[in-house]
């Protein structure tokens, strides 16, 4: 496939037909200057159908957000890579903040995340989200991680487990360098959040990642964090 492009966007989706055209939509300005990559972890719905018209290739892959990433990033032609959750949502200026951070030496980075939610408890978790990311230099998978393709592809790619495949990459690239904290915002979806409970989720969360610290399988981690009825 030859393209001459800046940038190349991957998109692991699974079962998101219902919302699926609406944000790739949103990512149709920056067709000219980005590869649009949709890699389908087995949905049972009609996720790839939808993504057929709004993106340059759908890819399928066995299920499992790391594995989908990977399997991206191998088909991808663009010196940089964007990965990008299919309910978060990049701002305008994206792009050029991108370019500008390479340019200035980063090899990857972030950007700060907001909520699609008014309620002050989102903005005071995202808050905190962002704060962590910029002391730790851990970034999670909601703020939309970028790297240099030559950077992604030395450091092995995402290690190709259940859960927490963000902070087992962020501690890869961090070996490499520090990552750009870009201020510019993603949105993403509070609908995980709300469905499961606010504190709950935070406390949840906190849980989990403290166990994979400690060791902890990614497998049964992943049991208890998608086994949330």
């Amino acid at each position: 496939m030859s393209m001459n492009v800046d940038l190349s966007i991957i998109i692991p989706v699974l079962n998101e037909a219902g919302q699926l055209a609406d944000r790739l939509q949103a990512l149709q300005p920056l067709r000219q200057r980005c590869q649009l990559l949709l890699v389908d972890g087995g949905s049972s719905d009609d996720s790839a159908a939808v993504a057929a018209a709004w993106v340059d290739q759908v890819l399928t892959s066995p299920r499992g957000r790391a594995r989908q990433m990977n399997v991206g990033a191998a088909q991808a032609v663009a010196p940089v890579l964007l990965f990008l959750h299919a309910d978060t949502r990049l701002p305008a200026d994206a792009l050029d903040a991108i370019e500008n951070a390479v340019a200035q030496g980063h090899v990857w980075g972030r950007f700060d995340v907001a909520f699609d939610s008014a309620k002050p408890i989102f903005k005071l978790i995202a808050f905190m989200m962002n704060h962590r990311s910029r002391l730790t230099g851990i970034m999670t998978g909601d703020q939309a991680l970028f790297v240099t393709r030559e950077v992604f592809l030395a450091s092995g790619g995402f290690p190709e487990i259940a859960l927490m495949e963000d902070i087992a990459i962020s501690k890869r690239l961090k070996a490499v360098g520090k990552p750009a904290c870009l201020p510019c915002k993603v949105v993403t979806s509070a609908r995980r959040w709300q469905q499961h409970g606010v504190f709950k989720t935070i406390l949840l969360m906190w849980r989990l990642r403290w166990a994979y610290f400690c060791g902890a399988d990614p497998d049964d981690l992943a049991k208890q964090y998608y086994g949330r009825s």
